[in-house]
């Protein structure tokens, strides 16, 4: 036996998931779908569990026929989904963002199982907007995708034959929520910390400004910058930063950027220039 701690059931089978203000906290995020019947299936998965926020990320054919049939009745999702042009649209104002994916990548962020994965993003629904992030039906999440996320999660399966459709995919993430959501507390006594996590865009907006000023100060002696920006967006992902802790960091880098701007205007006055 693995020395993994298997967690201890708590999800009843007559427990009928009242959670509201938690599962209006979580989006499921679907990128690049490429058919339309795969957006209703999932529908209809998030609908079975309680869930009701769908963001679209460029879908190839949406609103289609097909979808509001393979929805089975989650048609009401499909009107009120939000179709989004980039990932960060749809990512917008969300704290915490768990990334979908089958397939293990040369990308050292955390990798969980759904039942590992799903308590966290349960706690973070209590206060704040998370996603659940889904990749095209053939390849999936793309490396800079998931570096927009905070965990990866994996779907234990056969190796010989691994392969889960999208809606099946998103039934799975969804049950594992829901029933880690039954946690006694979660919804009514959500804890109050004091310490308001960062949101996506604000994670962002720091990200640009680091690589600005890396570049700025010469830091870049590579030939692959983005590699080097995608670890560093690896490491601050396991911090889970803080808004204040955002504002640290920015104020850090102004202050490189301007005292790496005075020296470079001393310089000039030295050699004559200006």
């Amino acid at each position: 036996m693995s020395g993994r701690k298997i967690p201890v059931a708590y999800f009843s089978v007559n427990c009928v998931l009242d959670k509201q203000n938690l599962t209006g906290n979580v989006r499921v995020v679907l990128s690049h779908t490429t058919h339309p019947g795969n957006i209703g299936a999932a529908a209809r998965a998030m609908k079975t569990m309680g869930l009701h926020q769908l963001y679209l990320v460029n879908p190839r054919h949406f609103p289609d026929p097909l979808a509001d049939t393979m929805s089975a009745g989650a048609d009401d999702l499909l009107r009120n989904a939000v179709v989004c042009e980039s990932i960060d649209e749809a990512l917008q104002g969300c704290v915490f963002v768990a990334a979908m994916t089958a397939r293990l990548r040369d990308i050292s962020l955390e990798v969980l199982t759904p039942r590992e994965a799903m308590p966290q993003l349960a706690h973070h629904a209590a206060q704040h907007q998370v996603a659940l992030l889904f990749g095209t039906e053939m390849a999936g999440l793309t490396n800079e995708e998931m570096g927009k996320s905070h965990v990866l999660v994996r779907i234990p399966a056969n190796p010989q034959f691994s392969s889960l459709n999208l809606a099946s995919a998103v039934q799975v993430a969804c049950y594992e929520l829901s029933v880690a959501m039954q946690h006694d507390g979660l919804s009514r006594n959500p804890q109050q910390t004091g310490d308001e996590p960062a949101k996506h865009e604000e994670v962002e907006r720091f990200y640009i400004h680091l690589e600005a000023v890396l570049k700025q100060i010469g830091f870049f002696n590579t030939k692959h910058p983005n590699k080097l920006m995608q670890k560093l967006r690896r490491l601050y992902a396991r911090t889970r930063l803080e808004q204040e802790e955002i504002n640290i960091l920015r104020g850090i880098l102004s202050a490189t950027s301007g005292y790496n701007a005075r020296n470079k205007g001393e310089e000039k006055k030295e050699n004559g220039e200006g």
